[in-house]
């Protein structure tokens, strides 16, 4: 949601969201940005997001806003804050500063809660230090691909952020593989969430389910949002259904009878299983827990 309008936030906090992001960077112009903290600290104040994780986005750590909406905002409202999440993240100093200049901030106010850091990874300096970011902090707890400005920092054709356009056509693959795989990879051997980031097209449904399941199939958890009417099908996409479930769970219950039993290995449904099956079959039911039940 962006920042300067504030009267869209009471919404998302309503919403099938698991997480509402108020924004200050791209969302909002240049004069806006000071004024816009003060709608972020009342926002933060004065809304009730139930169980919905609450983010706020500063500015790039290359301009002059960043370091003042840390401030302003954490001194303000700091204890009603989750995470921070740095847009262009392209190398690990810049998680670095930002946990340095929060603890100095908790330390100040004494803030009981410690507030987390999620990067996103859309330039191609962030896709190179991927791995160093990942490694960066222990406040770190997601990294995030965006398409729009990666495109723009390799200053690859793109017509509309996350969509399928003709030179998705013409390049024989998946054009955003790499980057994506990269991301999910680093986040995985760090203990991360990977996310990936938002379609433009908010109303084209069909093409919002492909760039999930695209998403899914590569291993990230979830996908930012930039409409309500986008939550539903990304819900879908990256829950679980019913049959998988069902499946994992016959699957571990095979491979534990066949365990007890003294063997190695199991049946279920004409196939052998053995631990790497029931490894990604712990890990559909570990997705299905992490489902908010409200």
């Amino acid at each position: 949601m962006p920042a300067s309008r504030p009267a869209m936030i009471p919404k998302a906090a309503a919403s099938a969201a698991d997480a509402v992001c108020i924004d200050l960077e791209d969302a909002v112009a240049p004069d806006e940005k000071p004024t816009s903290r003060a709608n972020v600290v009342r926002a933060l104040k004065e809304i009730d997001f139930g169980r919905r994780v609450r983010i706020v986005r500063v500015n790039g750590l290359d301009g002059p806003f960043a370091y003042r909406d840390l401030v302003e905002i954490v001194e303000a409202a700091g204890d009603r804050l989750d995470l921070v999440m740095i847009p262009k993240a392209s190398s690990p100093r810049d998680v670095v500063f930002v946990d340095m200049l929060l603890s100095q901030i908790e330390s100040s106010i004494r803030l009981p809660v410690r507030i987390g850091i999620e990067a996103q990874i859309e330039t191609a300096a962030g896709y190179l230090y991927a791995r160093e970011i990942a490694e960066s902090s222990p406040r770190l707890e997601a990294l995030i691909f965006g398409a729009g400005d990666y495109a723009a920092s390799m200053r690859m054709p793109s017509a509309a952020i996350g969509e399928r356009d003709a030179h998705d056509e013409i390049y024989p693959g998946h054009r955003w593989h790499a980057v994506m795989h990269t991301i999910v990879a680093a986040a995985r051997a760090n203990g991360l969430r990977c996310m990936d980031g938002p379609y433009a097209g908010y109303t084209d449904t069909a093409g919002l389910e492909r760039a999930c399941r695209i998403a899914q199939a590569l291993g990230f958890d979830g996908k930012q949002c930039i409409h309500p009417a986008q939550l539903a099908t990304v819900n879908a996409t990256f829950s679980p259904s019913d049959a998988e479930v069902a499946k994992a769970t016959a699957i571990v219950e095979a491979y534990d009878k066949a365990v007890s039993a003294g063997q190695g290995a199991a049946t279920h449904d004409g196939r052998m299983i053995d631990a790497a099956n029931v490894r990604m079959a712990r890990t559909t039911l570990e997705r299905q827990r992490l489902i908010p039940t409200t």
